[in-house]
C-alpha cells in the first residue's frame, strides 16, 4: 500500500550546519516528534512528514534555512540523530540519508525488522522500489542523491527522497506515505506536477503497461535487438517516443481531483524573507497570545519562572506544529519567525530563546511521560489560544517585527553561521 503524498521544488544552496544549530535541531525535533506521538499517534507523524508544506515549517521553526534544499538533509539527521535514543520507547525509526548513507537503507531495515520483528525484507524492497520509482520509472530531470526511510513499530512507514537537478540549479524533494495504492506500478502517484522542463517519462502510470511489457521483452531478446531498436528510432524525426500517443493532440489534459490535490510547495531562490511570504494575521495571534495572555496563563502551568513573552511566541508557532492542521502550514516561512535562521534570515537565531524553548518542551514532555500532562496540554491551548486571537488581534507589520528581532539579537543571543 503505498502512494506519492506530495514534492517540493527547492532551490539549492551550500553550506553546512554548525554543530551549535544541529545538536539543537536534534534535540527540538525529537521533542516535537514525542509531542505528536503522545498526542496523535505514531500514524500522525508519519503523515506530518509526508506533507511538504509541514516538513518545511517543521525545519523553518527549527532555526534552519527556511526554503533551501539543505532543509530535507538536515531535518531527516536531525531527526535521526534525537531519535536514536528513544527510537524503541516511541516505535519509530529513522533510516538512511544521504549519499552513501541512502544506500545503506535497506540493511538499516533489516536491523530494524530482527530488533522489532517487523518483515524486513519486504520493507527494504519497498525502499528500493520508490527509489528506483523516483529516480528510473519517472525521469523528471533530477538526480536522486537522498533517501529517508522511517518507519514505526507495526510496520507503517514514509519516505522523504530529494534529487538534484545541478543545470537548474534546483532540488525536487518527493514524499511518500504507505497508503493508498496497491501497486507500485500503477499509478501510485496522486499526481507528478511542476515546473516542466522538457518531456517527462512516466513508466510507472497504468496507461505505460504496453511500454514497461516491451522493455521486458527487448530485455529478453537480447543486446542485437534492443540495438535494432535504436538504430530505426534514431533516424526518426522524433527524438523521444511518446508512451501515449492517443494524447499527442492535447496540450492541457485535465487533472483528477486527487491530482489538484496533491500539496506542491515551491519556495524561491532568495535568502531573504518577505512580508508576503507570510500570512500575517497568524503572526499576530501567535505575538497576541504571547504578550497578551501567555506569561498570565502558562507560566504556572509550565514551571519556568522567568519566561518572558519572546519565548511563549516561539513556543505558539512550536505548538502550532505540533498540533496544526494542514491548512495551516500553506505559509512555512512564518515558523522561522520562531528561531531565525542559520544564515541571518530572517534574523540570527536567538540561542537563549532556543534554550528556553527546550527547556520548557522537555520539563512539559518529560512530565507527560509521567502521567502529568498539564503542561503538555497547556502548549495545546496556547496554540488554541493564537487562533482565537487571530481574527481580532493586530500588531507591527512584518518588517519591523524583523528589524526588532535583529536589534535585540544581543540580547538574545543571536547567532548566524558567519559569527562561529
Amino acid at each position: 500500500m503505498t502512494r506519492r503524498s506530495g514534492y517540493a521544488d527547492l532551490p539549492l544552496h551550500g553550506g553546512r550546519v554548525p554543530a551549535w544549530l544541529s545538536a539543537r535541531m536534534a534535540a527540538l525535533g525529537r521533542i516535537i516528534a514525542e509531542a505528536i506521538v503522545h498526542h496523535y499517534g505514531r500514524e500522525e507523524l508519519l503523515r506530518r512528514l509526508a506533507h511538504p508544506f509541514w516538513f518545511q515549517s517543521f525545519g523553518a521553526v527549527m532555526g534552519m534555512d527556511w526554503h533551501s534544499s539543505g532543509i530535507t538533509t538536515s531535518v531527516l539527521g536531525a531527526l535521526k540523530r534525537g531519535l536514536e535514543p528513544v527510537q524503541h520507547e516511541l516505535g519509530i525509526y529513522v533510516c538512511g540519508g544521504r549519499g552513501r548513507a541512502s544506500r545503506r537503507t535497506p540493511a538499516e531495515l533489516m536491523a530494524v525488522g530482527e530488533r522489532t520483528g517487523l518483515d524486513g525484507a519486504r520493507l527494504a524492497t519497498a525502499s528500493r522500489l520508490v527509489a528506483k520509482i523516483d529516480s528510473a520509472a519517472v525521469q523528471d530531470g533530477y538526480e536522486l542523491y537522498l533517501h529517508g526511510f522511517i518507519v514505526t513499530a507495526t510496520g507503517c512507514w514514509c519516505v522523504v527522497q530529494q534529487g538534484m537537478s545541478p543545470a537548474r540549479r534546483e532540488a525536487r524533494r518527493y514524499h511518500w506515505q504507505s497508503e493508498g495504492l496497491e501497486s507500485f506500478l500503477d499509478s501510485p502517484h496522486a499526481a507528478i506536477e511542476g515546473v516542466n522542463h522538457g518531456q517527462i517519462l512516466n513508466l510507472a502510470d497504468t496507461r505505460a503497461q504496453a511500454a514497461r511489457r516491451a522493455g521486458l521483452e527487448l530485455v529478453h531478446g537480447g543486446p542485437d535487438r534492443t540495438l535494432g531498436v535504436l538504430r530505426k528510432l534514431q533516424t526518426g524525426q522524433g527524438r523521444t517516443l511518446s508512451l501515449f500517443p492517443e494524447e499527442r493532440a492535447i496540450e492541457t489534459p485535465v487533472r483528477s481531483a486527487a491530482q489538484q490535490l496533491l500539496p506542491h510547495l515551491s519556495m524561491p531562490s532568495r535568502h531573504e524573507v518577505l512580508g508576503s511570504d507570510i500570512v500575517l494575521r497568524r503572526l499576530h495571534g501567535a505575538l497576541a497570545a504571547a504578550a497578551e495572555r501567555g506569561p498570565q496563563d502558562y507560566a504556572d502551568l509550565l514551571l519556568t519562572p522567568g519566561v518572558g513573552a519572546r519565548t511563549v511566541a516561539a513556543l505558539a508557532l512550536v505548538a502550532e506544529v505540533v498540533h496544526g492542521t494542514p491548512s495551516r502550514f500553506s505559509d512555512p516561512a512564518r515558523f522561522s519567525l520562531a528561531h531565525g535562521g542559520k544564515d541571518g534570515h530572517p534574523f540570527p537565531v536567538p540561542l537563549r530563546v532556543y534554550d528556553e524553548t527546550l527547556r520548557v518542551l522537555r520539563h512539559a514532555v518529560g512530565q507527560a511521560k509521567i502521567g502529568r500532562a498539564e503542561k503538555l496540554e497547556a502548549l495545546r491551548r496556547l496554540d488554541a489560544q493564537a487562533r482565537d486571537l487571530e481574527c481580532s488581534a493586530c500588531g507591527p507589520g512584518f518588517e519591523a517585527f524583523v528589524a526588532a528581532e535583529r536589534a535585540d539579537a544581543p540580547l538574545f543571543g543571536g547567532r548566524t553561521i558567519s559569527a562561529r
